[in-house]
């Protein structure tokens, strides 16, 4: 099946896009790290609540889409920890905002079998804010399609040290002196336990960090990094980012074949470069 018979394209770009993509190897698990609300209003001499009502609408169209597409796992940084370091009044519109999108949003969301999860440390939320999502994740726990994580008030390094913590919990409770962690014993403890690695990591608005953002979780993940702030990320710009996903050689570390060699022997590294449409014409 082609992926126009499961998304129409709005245009002929969409169309190009869509023609290149090939529905058997779309990313298992897509992280968003939603960069660019301030700046895209500021740049239109609005206030920055503006650029974040904006922001949604762009959510609302990745989310759709990828559902449409049948990607198994979406990610949207949504807060960090260190977003309550903005000014108090932007800060509580951002938790207004989203309990007004939760309710707006969530019979869509339900209709279209999504399943709703929330990363991050919840309980550190407002209590209005917590009811909102704890309704959310009842309402959709029991659908089968898509899930759509939304990190809030979350930390990679958090999660990690929650993750630790939870470790020395269990060996403490279980007396069990010769405990030894492995990998997959970490894994098991963070907030996405049961979740697949993310294979294709996005960030909008050019810049070239990952923020504190499932820091154990995209050890192979590829990066993709567009100059497009996120209210100006369309539907044609995930294709795009999409399309350049299934270009990459996908190593691990290993050296599959000659072009691997070779960009190993370019000081490449054990991945992909990160791609930035702007400074990178990888083919």
């Amino acid at each position: 099946m082609k992926t126009s018979a499961l998304l129409k394209p709005a245009d002929r770009e969409e169309a190009e896009f869509l023609e290149k993509l090939d529905p058997k190897r779309l990313p298992e698990h897509l992280a968003v790290i939603m960069d660019g609300n301030g700046r895209w209003a500021e740049r239109r001499h609005l206030p920055r609540i503006a650029g974040h009502r904006a922001g949604v609408k762009a959510a609302r169209e990745v989310i759709e889409t990828c559902a449409r597409l049948h990607l198994p796992c979406l990610t949207l940084y949504a807060f960090s920890l260190e977003n309550w370091r903005r000014p108090q009044a932007e800060v509580d519109f951002l938790m207004r905002l989203l309990r007004e999108y939760l309710k707006r949003e969530l019979p869509t969301i339900h209709k279209n079998n999504i399943r709703l999860l929330v990363i991050g440390r919840s309980e550190q939320l407002p209590e209005a804010v917590r009811q909102d999502i704890a309704d959310a994740m009842r309402q959709t726990a029991r659908n089968t399609g898509m899930k759509l994580v939304v990190a809030l008030n979350y930390g990679g390094r958090a999660e990690l040290a929650d993750a630790f913590n939870a470790l020395l919990d269990h060996v403490r409770a279980n007396g069990l002196s010769a405990f030894r962690a492995d990998e997959q014993t970490i894994s098991d403890h963070l907030y996405t336990a049961g979740l697949p690695d993310p294979d294709l990591l996005i960030r909008t608005s050019g810049e070239m960090r990952v923020s504190n953002f499932l820091l154990w979780q995209i050890a192979y993940a590829e990066i993709y990094v567009t100059e497009a702030l996120w209210p100006d990320f369309s539907r044609a710009r995930l294709l795009e980012a999409l399309v350049d996903f299934q270009k990459r050689e996908r190593r691990y570390g290993g050296l599959a074949s000659t072009r691997g060699r070779a960009h190993s022997a370019n000081g490449s590294g054990n991945g992909q470069p990160a791609h930035h449409p702007s400074r990178s014409k990888r083919g």
